[in-house]
């Protein structure tokens, strides 16, 4: 008999992970990009970057969607994910692994 207590469950990372009033953001690193993924009301936006962190951000659909546009700074990608999600700029929970994101 496997025994599942809170061993098994593990809590979110805030560095790359975090929620506020309904919006959830997840931070991670693929081999080629930077990805910080929001989730609100069923809708997903998503900014990318490469992964060295110098590029120009994209604002996509989801982390394997379509681009839709791209911006030097970090506050227009995110204000561009707000729009997608129909939410407002500064309810967008950013953790701090991504806050560096941008040229």
């Amino acid at each position: 008999m496997t025994d599942t207590t809170e061993s098994d469950h593990t809590e979110p990372d805030p560095a790359t992970t975090a929620e506020t009033d309904g919006i959830t953001a997840r931070y991670e690193e693929t081999d080629a990009e930077r990805l910080l993924t929001f989730t609100a009301d069923g809708g997903t936006a998503t900014v990318a970057q490469n992964r060295e962190g110098y590029a120009m951000l994209k604002v996509r659909t989801g982390p394997d969607g379509d681009e839709l546009e791209r911006y030097y700074g970090f506050d227009m990608a995110l204000d561009h994910a707000a729009e997608l999600l129909g939410v407002g700029v500064h309810d967008l929970p950013v953790p701090a692994a991504a806050a560096d994101m941008g040229m």
